[in-house]
């Protein structure tokens, strides 16, 4: 079998492996494997943040388009540009895409601080509100313009051909919480507190975002829309950002990574349960 036959008989498998090729790789030659890990507080102040940053997130939607257009064409380019654009899919959407992490992580959060003042959320703590919510909107805006040309602009939709919503949102869910392992190597430093890494990494990485990618995976499924896709994405990053806890880590940190993931868990299962107690499709 020739590469090109088994790129379109593999598109998703050769997507993915794309993906980890460029980020992980880009990453490495960026830091050198003598950065990882590193210390959050130095990973953010030093020269390199952005640079790990945009390699990271370039990943995913260079591997999109690549893909898109080997297996697709122009078509494929034009589908993707057609659901960019797809903005008119009712108010509902775009409630449930920008008001579900920002509700439930604040209300985790604001349950946990009745039991430690640590849990309130790093907006109301902070002594610099301002810059605290510019970077969050510009991470907000810019990640998942570039993440979900590929996530939800390649792979959804391929793997929504064989899989349901639900299977389809859990497979892409886990490889997006897998694909953060480097970076979160990377920055992991004081975060993860007494915890060893083996236990630590784990939590924070397939925690809150199987769940997550399986509720955006559902609004696409719904809308068809790259757009709301991006804003869902945008939403989390930004109240996640803004909602941390200050000099939070190791054992409240991932307290909270699993408690916020057991409230996304009762909202999927709110949205997939019907009355019969069978996962819809």
């Amino acid at each position: 079998m020739s590469i090109s036959a088994f790129i379109k008989r593999h598109p998703v498998a050769t997507y993915y492996a794309l993906v980890f090729a460029i980020s992980w790789g880009g990453l490495l030659i960026v830091i050198g494997p003598g950065g990882i890990p590193g210390i959050m507080e130095q990973t953010m102040g030093n020269s390199l943040f952005w640079s790990v940053y945009l390699v990271t997130i370039a990943g995913p939607s260079i591997a999109g388009i690549l893909l898109t257009v080997f297996v697709y064409g122009k078509a494929g380019l034009h589908d993707i540009v057609s659901r960019l654009f797809k903005w008119k899919v009712g108010a509902r959407w775009y409630a449930v895409a920008i008001l579900t992490p920002a509700l439930s992580v604040m209300a985790t959060l604001f349950v946990l601080s009745i039991f430690s003042p640590e849990f309130l959320p790093g907006i109301l703590t902070t002594g610099d509100k301002v810059s605290l919510i510019l970077f969050s909107l510009v991470a907000g805006v810019v990640t998942p313009f570039f993440e979900e040309l590929g996530w939800t602009g390649f792979a959804v939709p391929q793997l929504s051909k064989r899989y349901s919503v639900l299977t389809t949102g859990l497979i892409v869910g886990f490889l997006w919480g897998a694909w953060h392992f480097l970076s979160n190597l990377y920055g992991v430093g004081i975060s993860s507190g007494t915890l060893p890494l083996t236990l630590f990494m784990p939590a924070i990485l397939f925690s809150f975002l199987p769940p997550y990618r399986v509720l955006m995976v559902w609004v696409y499924d719904r809308t068809k829309s790259l757009f709301v896709a991006m804003i869902m994405h945008g939403s989390l990053d930004t109240f996640w950002l803004i909602a941390t806890p200050m000099a939070i880590a190791g054992v409240n940190l991932v307290t909270w990574y699993i408690a916020w993931a057991v409230v996304l868990w009762v909202l999927v299962a709110a949205v997939f349960v019907t009355k019969e107690g069978h996962l819809s499709h």
